[in-house]
């Protein structure tokens, strides 16, 4: 199973000991161990010196150029969500900046700018993948220009049941086939959702994701050490022949 790990998101640094909100051996180990651990790539909101998240030039260079030097080879993917820069004209004028290109950002379908952000990430030659959060947004992609060039297309659902998350999976999966056919799909939840969609997406051969980002607890309820073992869970439930979700 192609399988992304999700460091750190922009979850506050209390809610877990090992979320990376600074460029320190917390960030070193949480990344080496999750690659070590099966991760194929690594997907990080770079923060500032306040540990909030930024899209600013600096910011991305440093935490980037970090991940890079300690997992060589793994690519590094960014969010450009619009909380780190509200305004979209501040959004694009930090990515046209950004010196150190990451080799892949998530853009969110579903926010304004969505479609300015990811022609200029292309035109700089940063992969795209879609975030495809809910209908509205996968019927924004499914007509914009932008669609064909998209490498990866996250399909993202909200913090619902398991049976609620089977329900939402394949309209949204469908649309994504439909909008861009040679974009690999990654299907990922957050919070109650996290196992089942990463579940359904071994029974549907689909890429997934997993890490503190989406959860903080492993399948059986108890509270995740950190993104490695997370890593290891998700592949060891690839590697036991799920038949469906949980």
């Amino acid at each position: 199973m192609q399988l992304q790990a999700c460091l750190n998101g922009a979850r506050a640094a209390l809610e877990h000991g090992r979320l990376a909100t600074a460029v320190d051996a917390v960030l070193a180990e949480e990344a080496v161990g999750a690659v070590v651990a099966g991760a194929r790539s690594l997907h990080v909101h770079p923060k500032d010196d306040r540990g909030v998240d930024s899209l600013r030039p600096r910011d991305v260079a440093i935490w980037v150029s970090v991940l890079r030097e300690l997992c060589p080879g793994v690519p590094v993917g960014v969010t450009t969500g619009e909380w780190a820069a509200p305004d979209p004209a501040t959004r694009s004028e930090w990515i046209a900046e950004w010196d150190v290109l990451p080799d892949f950002a998530s853009v969110n379908w579903h926010e304004d700018g969505a479609e300015e952000v990811a022609r200029l990430l292309l035109a700089r030659g940063v992969e795209v993948e879609a975030g495809l959060w809910n209908a509205q947004a996968a019927r924004r992609f499914a007509s914009s220009p932008s669609r064909g060039a998209c490498f990866r297309i996250l399909v993202e659902l909200p913090d619902v049941g398991a049976h609620e998350a089977a329900r939402l999976a394949p309209d949204l999966i469908a649309t994504a086939r439909e909008a861009a056919p040679h974009a690999a799909i990654l299907l990922h939840g957050e919070e109650r959702s996290a196992w089942p969609a990463l579940d359904l997406a071994i029974h549907l051969d689909l890429e997934a994701r997993i890490g503190l980002e989406d959860t903080l607890w492993l399948p059986d309820g108890s509270r995740a050490d950190g993104n490695p073992v997370l890593v290891a869970a998700a592949l060891g439930r690839s590697q036991t022949s799920v038949t469906g979700p949980r």
